[in-house]
């Protein structure tokens, strides 16, 4: 039934109702608390449960409706004697709704639909008549509100915003004409109600709010419920309850939401996780002695690096006496090792820790040619002159290099530095980078097959084949469900006789070790390998398991070619040099049929996650130009494989401890496999 109330009057009770209507929800869901929550108590009272992700409940609140524009002809029947036109009002909203927020995320969704009325109090007109009149509506619909909702604390305040999808269920209006006041006495008009006319039937708006959850229940609770007081906006956009005159409506809600959700026992996760979450395998290849030797072509990095504070040739360099240089060759450099080197790194660093030598030993066996030396140091050009300086002095004095063959100058960061403008993140690592000597040359005997400019390489060397375990030689411990069950995980690795190993721990699900840093020099042997990881609460998870290792031996047969770039700091395409290269002088080493093992590899500066996406990339650039050169020449008998190792450290050519290993292991590595005979 309609009312006829004047809105004066009635938006006073129409807010006393809406206060009473928040008012009773809120004292009958605490009562509900007050007995739901003891009970449950009791039920559980070593027992947790996880927040839930799933919220139902109602939401209910007061909208402050404030309407601008004009209205005069109400319906086709009636026009009031003057216009109407800026108003406000207060109605109700009561609505269910659904809301899902994982726990451990800052977005979420929400649905409301329900009840939101939109009542409105015109300005008091005076007519022609002298007489003041009053105009209230009674605008109502079942409203649709979709919601995105985010956390920016991941806090228990956030904000939400979405559509309005509203459809119309009443448009009453109450117009009342008064008493001219020269004639007290005479008698008021009658009201005239009906329904406005032209009223929209659905409206399509927006609204942003905010709001602030309240836990009423705590963790011990398997069902929990959320108390949320929230404030909306719903501007004027897309408001307009008719389609005609220029009516619009402004809305503030506010109001509280009240929620209730079921968590998840945290101990019988724990045992879900602990028999189905964690599969964890080890595979251990057979390890036959195969038939692949590599022959490896060894760019030779054209900087020599310098410690800070020094000037001098740092001592890990090869340095020679003039007694020495007779008996220097290039594909004999095992004579002349540097101090200090680990396993890993010692064939090829022995390479780079001679360059002055190999330097050396080129310019007296080609006598035009020259270099410039040019010294980077973040101290100025002085220094970096002073860095340039011990190096001519070096290949003066004991290589008896004329000293007009060589010049050289300082500048204050070399010509690609690895430090760039803005960089805040391992600064000391990419300042050792730049303090370096670079060496260029226009001498082609000198230089890199096609390579000219300052920051061309210096001829690669060939590395007499010296087999190291390849990495599908390695163990492999795969732990799958890892990245989302565990924080971290070890591996416990006992051997027949009870000697224990630990390696780890680890956040990756699969992670590959040398059988070498296992076995030792053993062949073979057996051993139980025991998992155990630690859940995001806190638990234990075991996983124990049986395997079979068998060293990888060298092969006896010298079969393969490996061949490498390097890429500059952070980057992942080939300059052009590299792509004539690879073209040119590798693509046509690549037999028929060939195997072309392609895998990347980062120094360990930047995030982990970047570096592995940066090493696979580098890897299918390659790939990418190889492809391009065998395609030119009407060849697809290629197979290829291309792997990214990241700065995973048990995987990359070299250590990380000097400027010159974390510059090489910005690489890619070429492995060409002949086809089996």
């Amino acid at each position: 039934m309609k009312t006829k109330t004047n809105f004066k009057t009635g938006s006073c009770i129409a807010w006393s109702s809406n206060k009473l209507t928040i008012k009773s929800i809120a004292i009958i869901a605490l009562g509900w608390l007050s007995i739901q929550t003891p009970v449950q108590s009791q039920e559980t009272q070593v027992i947790k449960y996880t927040k839930p992700s799933w919220y139902f409940g109602v939401a209910g609140g007061t909208n402050f409706n404030f309407y601008r524009g004009s209205t005069q002809q109400l319906n086709a029947g009636f026009t009031p004697p003057a216009a109407f036109h800026d108003g406000n009002g207060v109605g109700l909203f009561i609505a269910p709704l659904l809301e899902y927020r994982p726990a451990d995320s800052r977005w979420g969704v929400m649905l409301q639909a329900g009840y939101d009325n939109r009542k409105g109090s015109f300005d008091q007109i005076v007519t022609p008549c002298d007489c003041p009149a009053d105009l209230s509506t009674n605008v109502s619909y079942i409203t649709v509100e979709p919601s995105l909702r985010f956390a920016p604390f991941k806090s228990n305040f956030y904000l939400y915003g979405g559509p309005r999808l509203a459809f119309n269920m009443d448009k009453s209006f109450n117009y009342q004409l008064g008493i001219n006041p020269a004639y007290p006495d005479q008698a008021a008009s009658p009201a005239v109600t009906g329904d406005l006319s032209d009223v929209k039937k659905t409206i399509f708006s927006m609204q942003i709010g905010a709001g602030y959850d309240i836990p009423l229940s705590s963790d011990t609770n398997k069902t929990q419920f959320v108390l949320s007081p929230f404030v909306a906006f719903q501007p004027y956009f897309g408001q307009n309850p008719r389609s005609t005159e220029t009516w619009n409506i402004t809305t503030l809600r506010a109001g509280v939401a009240l929620k209730m959700g079921q968590g998840h026992n945290i101990q019988e996760s724990t045992d879900m996780l602990k028999d189905h979450e964690v599969q964890f395998s080890v595979n251990s290849p057979s390890n036959v002695p195969g038939d692949r030797r590599m022959t490896e072509i060894f760019p030779l990095r054209n900087y020599v690096f310098f410690n800070v504070g020094s000037t001098e040739i740092p001592n890990r360099y090869v340095l020679l006496t003039k007694d020495q240089v007779k008996d220097f060759k290039e594909d004999q450099l095992e004579v002349f090792a540097p101090k200090n080197l680990s396993d890993r790194s010692k064939r090829q660093m022995i390479v780079y820790y001679n360059v002055l030598n190999i330097l050396g030993d080129r310019m007296q066996k080609n006598p035009s040619s020259t270099i410039t030396l040019v010294g980077s140091s973040e101290k100025g050009n002085e220094d970096g002159l002073a860095m340039a300086e011990s190096i001519k002095t070096y290949l003066v004095n004991v290589f008896a290099i004329n000293p007009s063959r060589i010049t050289t100058k300082g500048q204050n960061k070399p010509n690609i530095p690895s430090e760039q403008p803005g960089a805040t993140l391992e600064l000391e690592l990419l300042r050792e980078g730049d303090r370096r000597v670079s060496i260029e040359s226009t001498s082609p005997d000198l230089l890199m097959e096609f390579q000219s400019g300052p920051d061309a390489q210096l001829k690669p060397v060939q590395i007499v084949p010296l087999q190291e375990a390849p990495a599908e030689s390695y163990v492999t411990f795969s732990n799958k469900g890892a990245n989302e069950a565990l924080s971290t995980w070890s591996l416990q690795i006992t051997d027949e006789q009870g000697k224990v190993q630990a390696f780890g721990p680890y956040t990756q699900e699969e992670i590959s070790i040398p059988g070498k840093s296992i076995l030792g020099s053993r062949p073979e042997g057996d051993y139980t390998v025991k998992m155990i990881g630690q859940t995001k609460s806190g638990k234990i998870v075991e996983k124990e398991t049986p395997v079979h290792m068998v060293l990888w031996t060298p092969a006896k047969m010298e079969e393969g070619t490996r061949y490498s770039i390097i890429y500059e700091f952070n980057k992942s395409k080939a300059i052009s040099i590299y792509e004539k290269y690879l073209i040119e002088v590798v693509t046509p080493k690549i037999p028929v049929g060939a195997t072309v093992i392609i895998h990347g590899h980062t120094d360990i500066i930047g995030e982990e996650v970047h570096n592995q996406d940066l090493s696979l990339a580098r890897a299918n650039d390659v790939k990418s130009i190889i492809e391009s050169g065998l395609s030119k020449s009407g060849r697809n008998d290629v197979k290829f494989e291309v792997l990214g190792y990241g700065e995973d450290e048990n995987k990359s050519p070299f250590e990380n401890k000097t400027p010159e290993e974390r510059f090489y292991n910005r690489t890619v590595i070429i492995d060409i496999i002949p086809a089996a005979k």
